[in-house]
């Protein structure tokens, strides 16, 4: 374990955990993250952003001038409450820079003013959007975190039963893929998660869904046909509240005859590759990440 995992999980338990636990106000909770992730993520020097319009409001990340064809498309965390691609942008800049792809983060719509399912008709419309502007869905590479990978992957079970074409593959990092909270870990872990507060799962979700089925696939992806999908990367750590929500997937995607890398690392915080720059594990994990992504398709990077 580095010293500096060791610091930043002190810190976030006494800090973030402590915000996520009492905060109920939505805009107070999207200024937080707006103005910790402006001091503490910054992208790599040569960086370009760009605002762009797929249907929905998008921003475009180029890193350098020697670039590919390939296109990561990225979904936000945050609940499907708060964040956006401003708090996440330094991460996948660094991705982007390490795999010689634009990286394209859309603006979806966020609870409570706007509940399920408006953030997955958001992200099917930037999808499609991005295949409309000629990128072929070979040299597309879907991923997103926390809510937002529970968002990809809702995503990618659509694309499946709608019998469009396909990325070249997905990943996501911490995803929340089960909505009514069954996993041993909710309760497992409580204590020992620095990030999220158990005690807030319910209240979100109540946000979110709005009386929607909880067991709806396209709101839980844990519960969605992924037969046919192109493979697929996860990564969760052992301390985390959603640690389930990977290792049930996981298994219930490799059942289904999905290729799935599931990657459970130790007491790494809630989507740990955010911390890129400040924390060694989360740049060993981008590499790592990199690497995945260049196998899965020669015409990506």
């Amino acid at each position: 374990m580095s010293r500096r995992k060791k610091i930043l999980n002190f810190l976030l338990r006494h800090t973030e955990k402590r915000r996520l636990a009492r905060e109920t106000d939505p805009e107070k909770l999207r200024l937080g993250f707006e103005f910790s992730a402006r001091v503490l993520f910054h992208p790599p020097r040569d960086t370009r952003f760009e605002k762009g319009d797929l249907g929905v409001p998008v921003q475009w990340i180029q890193v350098g001038s020697d670039v590919g064809p390939g296109v990561l498309l990225y979904f936000h965390g945050g609940g499907y409450v708060f964040g956006s691609p401003r708090t996440h942008r330094a991460m996948l800049a660094r991705l982007a820079g390490l795999t010689k792809m634009r990286a394209c983060l859309p603006t979806y719509r966020l609870a409570p003013e706007h509940s399920f399912p408006a953030a997955l008709d958001d992200a099917r419309t930037a999808y499609h959007g991005l295949l409309a502007s000629g990128v072929p869905a070979d040299q597309i590479i879907m991923g997103g975190d926390s809510a937002g990978g529970g968002l990809v992957l809702s995503l990618l079970a659509d694309i499946i039963a709608r019998n469009a074409p396909k990325p070249a593959g997905v990943f996501a990092f911490s995803p929340l893929t089960d909505m009514t909270f069954s996993g041993e870990s909710i309760r497992m872990n409580a204590k020992s998660d620095v990030v999220l507060p158990a005690s807030r799962c319910t209240e979100m979700a109540d946000l979110f869904l709005q009386g929607a089925d909880a067991t709806n696939p396209f709101a839980s992806p844990l519960f969605a046909d992924f037969s046919g999908a192109p493979n697929v990367c996860l990564y969760a750590g052992d301390t985390e509240i959603l640690l389930d929500d990977t290792r049930r997937l996981a298994a219930r995607m490799r059942e289904q005859g999905v290729g799935v890398r599931e990657n459970i690392t130790e007491d790494l915080p809630h989507v740990w590759p955010i911390f890129q720059r400040l924390l060694p594990e989360a740049d060993a994990t981008l590499i790592e990440l990199a690497d995945w992504i260049k196998q899965q398709s020669p015409s990506t990077a």
